[in-house]
């Protein structure tokens, strides 16, 4: 069984910065690419950032773009995701997700975050 842990994650005033972690925990598993989504409340569950195992694939949101960067360290089987110049609209639930391959069965497992509340306001 893969589990992910966030940490990070609070309250930020506007401009400020965060840095999100989500480690991958497990027995025999490999995982492939990882990424960060959130939602805000009443609105649906959107893609922020996601990377590639090789880390050489990258993907952002629009509205992310420039701002946050993700990032990983394969060796710790982890996910960043680096928050700047952080605006009120970035509020939100942020859930890591890792796509997982069981190194005994060889299926495949989505696997997400227990979610972690970030809150942009002055």
């Amino acid at each position: 069984q893969v589990q992910l842990v966030q940490s990070g994650g609070g309250l930020v005033q506007p401009g400020g910065s965060l840095r999100l972690s989500c480690a991958a925990s497990g027995s025999s598993f490999s995982v492939n690419e990882m990424g960060w989504y959130r939602q805000a409340p009443g609105k649906q569950r959107e893609l922020v950032a996601a990377i590639s195992s090789s880390t050489i694939d990258t993907n952002y949101a629009d509205s992310v773009k420039g701002r946050f960067t993700i990032s990983r360290d394969n060796a710790k089987n982890t996910v960043y995701l680096q928050m700047n110049s952080l605006k009120p609209e970035d509020t939100a639930v942020y859930y890591c997700r890792a796509d997982t391959i069981s190194l005994v069965t060889y299926t495949y497992l989505e696997v997400w975050g227990q979610g972690t509340l970030v809150t942009v306001s002055s």
